[in-house]
């Protein structure tokens, strides 16, 4: 079993930066990716960025055109999202996910993340 837990999340204004941290903990040696999800009033959930758990290497949708940053720290216990220039249309509930398997895996499949965080919210307004 894994656990996810996401800090980070409040109200910011638009061309704020933020950093959001999914703590990760119980048998992290299984997992082989991790990704990020936010889900806005009334719309889908949404693929926003992710990493390779070993690896570390980041991957991130064309649409997020590099305000959003995926990292995780060398200890393996916490994974990142730095978010700069925040828009009106980032306000969302951000979860963090974790998959442990490579079959048929793509990023932006929920169906393919075991374990999830309760999520956090995230408000831009003026």
């Amino acid at each position: 079993q894994v656990q996810l837990v996401e800090s980070g999340g409040g109200l910011v204004q638009p061309g704020d930066s933020l950093r959001l941290s999914c703590a990760v903990s119980g048998s992290t040696s299984s997992l082989y990716a991790m990704g990020w999800f936010r889900q806005a009033p009334g719309k889908e959930r949404e693929f926003v960025g992710g990493l390779m758990w070993r690896s570390g290497s980041e991957y991130n949708p064309d649409w997020v055109k590099g305000r959003f940053r995926i990292s995780r720290d060398s200890a393996k216990t916490t994974v990142y999202m730095s978010m700069n220039n925040l828009e009106f249309e980032d306000t969302a509930v951000y979860y963090c996910a974790a998959a442990s398997s490579s079959y048929l895996f793509r990023y932006v499949d929920e169906d393919r993340y075991a374990y999830w965080g309760q999520g956090t919210q995230v408000t831009v307004s003026s």
